[in-house]
């Protein structure tokens, strides 16, 4: 029992002697001592009931801490033990799982429909030291959300978030419209209004399915050994991870492919700036001040930018004159170093034979809401051939991946286009 709550009952018990004790009209000197008595030890109870709230108080936060991550942190420990090689040697051997990866297949299952073997998106993550989070609410639907699929994509650093999907079709309604304030004209006059409150409806759908094929011969089953999990993991994941990123920003939205943020810009309703200039921080500058103005961001802290590696080159080269700052040095001393990405798979390369004009990418995180949104339905699906690599004893495998791109807010990304990197 808690020491406040037994410290509350004295207390009780003592009001009920005192009032039974008050109620005579003529007490005794025995009971005029006994209440002078509880009178005293009342006062000293009140000292220590509130001495036990603090002291109690402080291991109530600790404890709900705990429960708080308890859960996180037991499903991370859960899923750090999924092994990949027992599912290499499942579609090989017919050997069967055990463990926590047989626990964890099996609830995969429970969820959805799969031919091979369902592999969790979280057991293609490099377990350098890395802690899944799952189970976070997301700021539009409360869904589970990966954090970190691949810690190095270059969509994560650009803040998509990963939403999991179970089944169906997922829409984000946004606001669209500006409800106003008004003020009455007169004493008896009306306020401005009504104003209508619209919503458009963005929708992730689970028609792109992504895919890769691997090899595994019997040399390698037979010579690797629990080795072998490390390899089809960092294979996968890289592979996955470069055509993630090049669909989310280049997609197509045609032969299979989601609609990416850059290619989809009009689509999304996404502002396309055009710089048609060199490389510079004014470029970025007057880019972050239309954020601000917009309200999408506080500080260029709170920017985001995805620029090609040339950019930096031909930025970090341009020197303020007389001084030894550079284009570049302007721009980290406003926009944090970890706030940009620098990628060749995410956007396309400059074309030209003088300026070589290319595209930055900048975004922002509004009130909590992802300026992407990245949709996986369902786990990895690894699918085994029994027959085409029969005669050599190899294995190959498939991974099946349903995916889908949308923005939520367009007012949180723009586009500038004309950055060139070379002079003429």
């Amino acid at each position: 029992m808690l020491d406040s709550v037994r410290i509350a009952r004295r207390q009780s018990e003592i009001r009920q002697s005192l009032a039974e004790l008050v109620g005579k009209e003529s007490p005794t000197e025995d009971e005029t001592r006994q209440m002078g008595e509880l009178d005293t030890e009342y006062r000293a109870n009140e000292t220590r009931y509130r001495a036990a709230l603090i002291a109690e108080d402080t291991e109530r936060r600790d404890a709900g801490s705990e429960l708080e991550t308890r859960s996180a942190q037991e499903w991370a420990d859960l899923m750090s033990g999924f092994e990949m090689r027992q599912v290499a040697l499942a579609l090989d051997e017919g050997r069967q799982l055990d463990g926590q990866t047989a626990e964890i297949v099996q609830e995969l299952r429970e969820q959805g429909g799969f031919r091979g073997i369902p592999v969790p998106w979280q057991a293609l993550e490099q377990r350098a030291g890395e802690t899944v989070a799952s189970g976070t609410p997301d700021p539009i639907s409360t869904r589970p959300i990966i954090d970190r699929l691949f810690p190095d994509s270059v969509a994560s650093r650009m803040g998509a978030q990963m939403i999991s999907i179970d089944h169906g079709e997922v829409e984000y309604p946004v606001t669209t419209s500006s409800v106003s304030a008004g003020w009455a004209t007169s004493e008896t006059g009306n306020v401005s209004g009504p104003t209508t409150y619209a919503t458009t409806d963005r929708a992730m759908k689970p028609e792109q399915n992504l895919g890769i094929q691997m090899r595994i011969t019997r040399r390698a089953l037979k010579q690797s050994g629990a080795a072998l999990e490390q390899a089809v993991r960092r294979d996968m994941s890289g592979a996955m991870g470069a055509a993630m990123d090049a669909a989310v920003f280049l997609g197509t939205g045609a032969n299979g492919q989601p609609l990416g943020v850059i290619t989809g810009a009009s689509t999304y309703g996404i502002n396309e700036e055009g710089v048609n200039g060199d490389a510079a921080w004014s470029a970025f500058r007057a880019a972050v001040v239309r954020f601000m103005a917009g309200n999408a961001a506080g500080s260029p802290a709170a920017v985001k930018a995805l620029i090609r590696p040339e950019v930096w080159s031909y930025m970090d080269a341009q020197l303020i004159t007389n001084t030894a700052v550079s284009e570049w040095d302007r721009m980290v001393r406003n926009i944090p170093a970890g706030n940009i990405a620098m990628s060749t798979n995410a956007l396309e390369a400059p074309t030209g034979s003088t300026v070589l004009p290319t595209k930055a990418l900048l975004t922002t995180n509004a009130g909590g809401v992802a300026p992407i949104f990245v949709g996986a339905w369902g786990a990895v699906d690894m699918i085994r051939d029994p027959f085409t690599d029969a005669q050599s004893g190899g294995l190959r495998i498939t991974a099946l991946a349903t995916m889908d791109v949308t923005v939520a807010r367009p007012a949180q990304l723009e586009i500038l286009i004309g950055v060139n990197t070379a002079s003429t």
